[in-house]
């Protein structure tokens, strides 16, 4: 695309931020749309203090990044369809208020609210030792701030709106990594498309992990609610998991005392090793749809916390490079990538809002005839993770 067809305009580099900013119909003149807008603010009091928030508007659809959490997409909205969860904790929070060491490693969990948490990158999963170094939970990407962010819009058609972003995540004697991410949405469009490289800046080799952890609450997520995707092989991720495994692609209301359930999935994929899940509220008529490449993001896993309200009634879709075991098992299962001096992992994938029966009946037979070709192995315990797990 031409430069005099792109505007493009940097919100932050090398520490220096515009705080407040705005670009839409007042500034620029997209014919036959009114209702879009860029917006970027820096939030203020309690542990949100000094998080900047970009608001992204398409005219339907809303969502907000958190350059400050590694990128993240704090919450967003789809005619008027909340997508996000109510987490127990009140943010978003700044990561100067999260202490990734904390509780043994689970301090992670004091800032956790997101819609679109990324896990990672050097790893994720459970905190521990690894060949004498302390791992936290879900890794540090989330809890670092962007040091290059820039906004965009195409005046041609179809008009997009594009933020982009770079984290870097290392230090002194530890290597570095660097994740180069781009979020993009057509105007009036149901669509977030996300493109992420992940670029090792050292001169070392690294290891590097990446889990996409894409939550959901009410209205998506109620009684009934299900669950859907083409599988190849599924299994519980813990002997918790393995009692309800009869149902696992469907959900229960908030209930008092619950524990969480985790799943684990080797999607199914079509000819083109593109694959897709579903979640989808219990009339059937609003959902979301998530959209990649197996190749790319081999691992797919189902976080089910239908606990109270109060207490973060949540479930997880999270595609990944790995399942979220301990990293010394998944790097001794190969599913820990490993990246050259300037050697880069790239993924795109995408989230589609839905709004009607028929949007979801159609992603449902799209489902169905992936799984024709494929026969679904359900494992009824554990097969993934280390034996007694």
């Amino acid at each position: 695309m031409s430069p005099q067809h792109l505007r493009v305009l940097t919100l932050a580099t090398n520490g220096t931020w515009t705080d407040e900013f705005q670009l839409g119909p007042e500034q620029i003149t997209i014919h036959g749309h009114k209702n879009w807008f860029i917006r970027k603010q820096r939030l203020r009091g309690g542990l949100q203090d000094g998080v900047d928030e970009i608001e992204v508007n398409n005219g339907a659809l809303s969502f907000s990044i958190l350059p400050t959490r590694g990128m993240g997409i704090w919450k967003g909205s789809y005619h008027g369809l909340t997508l996000g969860w109510q987490a127990p904790v009140q943010g978003p929070v700044h990561p100067q208020f999260v202490n990734l060491a904390d509780r043994k490693g689970l301090g992670w969990l004091t800032g956790f609210n997101e819609w679109l948490c990324r896990c990672g990158l050097v790893s994720n999963g459970p905190p521990g030792d690894d060949q004498g170094t302390a791992l936290t939970l879900h890794g540090r990407i989330a809890n670092l701030p962007a040091h290059l962010v820039q906004a965009s819009i195409s005046f041609d058609k179809p008009h997009t709106l594009t933020i982009s972003g770079i984290v870097d995540e290392g230090g002194l004697f530890l290597g570095r990594l660097r994740l180069h991410t781009t979020y993009s949405t057509e105007l009036d469009s149901n669509r977030i498309a996300i493109h992420d490289e992940v670029e090792n800046v050292s001169s070392q080799p690294a290891e590097m992990q990446l889990l996409y952890h894409l939550n959901f609450g009410p209205p998506l997520l109620q009684a009934g609610s299900r669950f859907a995707l083409p599988i190849r092989e599924a299994a519980p991720h813990t002997p918790r998991a393995a009692e309800d495994i009869d149902g696992f692609d469907v959900y229960l209301g908030p209930t008092a005392g619950y524990q969480e359930q985790v799943y684990d999935f080797l999607p199914a994929t079509d000819a083109e090793g593109q694959t897709l899940a579903l979640l989808r509220n219990q009339n059937g008529d609003a959902g979301a749809v998530l959209r990649w490449k197996v190749q790319e993001l081999p691992c797919f896993t189902i976080w089910k916390n239908t606990q109270t309200e109060a207490d973060g009634y949540v479930t997880g879709l999270e595609p990944a490079t790995n399942f979220p075991y301990f990293k010394a098992h998944e790097r001794s299962q190969g599913r820990v990538r490993m990246l050259e001096p300037g050697g880069r992992w790239e993924c795109t994938w995408s989230i589609d809002i839905l709004d009607s029966k028929a949007a979801m009946d159609a992603v449902l037979s799209e489902i169905a005839d992936i799984q024709k070709t494929t026969q679904a192995n359900i494992n009824r315990m554990p097969v993934f993770g280390p034996p007694g797990v």
